[in-house]
């Protein structure tokens, strides 16, 4: 028996089985053709393995899944009888033929596979039929969220036994997205959106997110922002407080902060800001007052952060604002005390179960976070100066062990005003002996 490539034992003259040379350059041609991992569109992304090992929970759907990288899971089939009711929905309320939004969705294949980091194995008929079900599984959700007459008394999603808030969680992580422009494409074709009085797709998920995760998404914000080039749902929430300025941060200097206590010990007043803004966090170094916007944390919030860490981890963005948050807080907040300060404060809402859950959750988002110039940078310099100089401490000591109470300032004022009428007694006494 020949081996290929290799010579004989006997010194006979190596054999080698001759190629055929265009049947191989064409196979290596097709696999060119479908393979776009690496597309300049790309924008969704499966969770890196470093991440998805400190919270699984946080990146898998519960109940849905949206788009090709969960598709097949056998605990999300369930909701496979919704999205063929759903796509039903859809087109009985839309203009537009099954056949042509099916063409539309071929004209844009190439188009949708690239927005994937990964290869998507599935034929162009399966993933066709893919990505109609599950975009007008998302269209219709937001629509029946804000509007009650989209809901069918059939709907297991918003009647008993109440799926929606599952469906919610899992139309919002990283790896459960479909890309923006075919829900918008789609929606336009239909026209099942954009006729008065309903709303566009925009105000439908602007209205979800702003009533679901209010940290997050800002009631008065839509109008002011804008969403013309958003990606996906995840990177929907990450406009929200995209600094107008497109500022570069230089390499930073690995700095430390004290925590809320060591704060306040020093004098620093902690103070809610007026600011929709999550990042808007700023130090009047004057009046030694930190304003910070406030924080609302429950397990929604969670799976928010988690998600837009992961995506700005994995994309190419000029600004990582949701990791510079992280940070910032996993420097404030290291102990229970520090988040029972910034609770009574008002800065921080919590649902979690304790305060404990607040520390356990930032420090496990700091292990794997990373930074590309930190936009905090002046803040912990300014903060850091200010708890070096010696008056602050003496004062914030003064305050907080002798002023803390009404009755604490009576009691040290009694003392002090017993202390000068005891002096000037001893004087008096002095003098008349003189």
């Amino acid at each position: 028996m020949e081996t290929v490539g290799t010579s004989s034992t006997n010194d006979e003259p190596s054999h080698q089985v001759s190629l055929d040379i265009d049947r191989l350059a064409q196979s290596v041609k097709k696999e060119l053709q479908i393979s776009y991992a690496f597309s300049d569109t790309c924008c969704i992304y499966k969770v890196p393995e470093r991440l998805r090992e400190l919270n699984e929970k946080a990146y898998t759907p519960r109940v849905v899944s949206i788009g090709p990288i969960h598709h097949g899971k056998e605990k999300l089939k369930a909701m496979e009888d919704h999205k063929r009711m759903y796509l039903q929905e859809f087109l009985a309320r839309s203009e537009v033929s099954v056949e042509g939004f099916i063409e539309f969705i071929e004209e844009n294949e190439t188009r949708l596979r690239n927005c994937y980091a990964e290869t998507i194995e599935f034929c162009s008929e399966y993933f066709i039929k893919m990505i109609l079900m599950d975009a007008a599984f998302v269209i219709m959700f937001l629509l029946k969220c804000k509007y009650t007459d989209f809901r069918g008394s059939r709907d297991s999603i918003f009647y008993p036994p109440y799926k929606n808030l599952e469906v919610g969680h899992d139309m919002f992580l990283l790896e459960n997205q479909l890309p923006f422009f075919i829900l918008q494409d789609l929606c336009r074709l239909s026209t099942i959106v954009g006729n008065s009085p309903k709303a566009t797709l925009i105000e439908l998920t602007h209205w979800f997110f702003s009533r679901e995760w209010g940290s997050w998404a800002v009631g008065e914000y839509l109008g002011r922002v804008d969403f013309s080039e958003v990606k996906h749902l995840v990177d929907f929430l990450t406009i929200y407080h995209r600094p107008t300025e497109q500022q570069r941060y230089e390499e930073h200097e690995l700095l430390t902060a004290p925590s809320v206590k060591e704060l306040q010990q020093a004098g620093v007043k902690f103070v809610l800001s007026s600011s929709k803004n999550l990042l808007d966090i700023k130090f009047d170094r004057n009046k030694g007052r930190l304003a910070i916007p406030l924080l609302k944390l429950d397990r929604g919030a969670e799976i928010i952060i988690w998600n837009m860490q992961a995506f700005e981890q994995c994309h190419s963005l000029k600004y990582d604002y949701v990791c510079d948050y992280i940070r910032l807080m996993g420097l404030f907040v290291s102990a229970s005390k520090d988040v029972e300060i910034l609770v009574e404060k008002r800065i921080i809402e919590n649902f979690l179960t304790s305060k404990e859950e607040v520390v356990k959750l930032f420090y496990n988002l700091q292990k794997e976070n990373f930074v590309n110039g930190f936009r905090f940078e002046g803040l912990i310099k300014d903060l850091n100066a200010f708890c070096e100089r010696p008056w602050n401490k003496w004062k914030a000591n003064l305050k907080q062990n002798y002023f803390n109470t009404p009755w604490a300032a009576v009691s040290v004022s009694g003392a002090v005003i017993v202390l000068i009428l005891t002096v000037i007694q001893s004087v008096c006494s002095i003098l008349q002996v003189v």
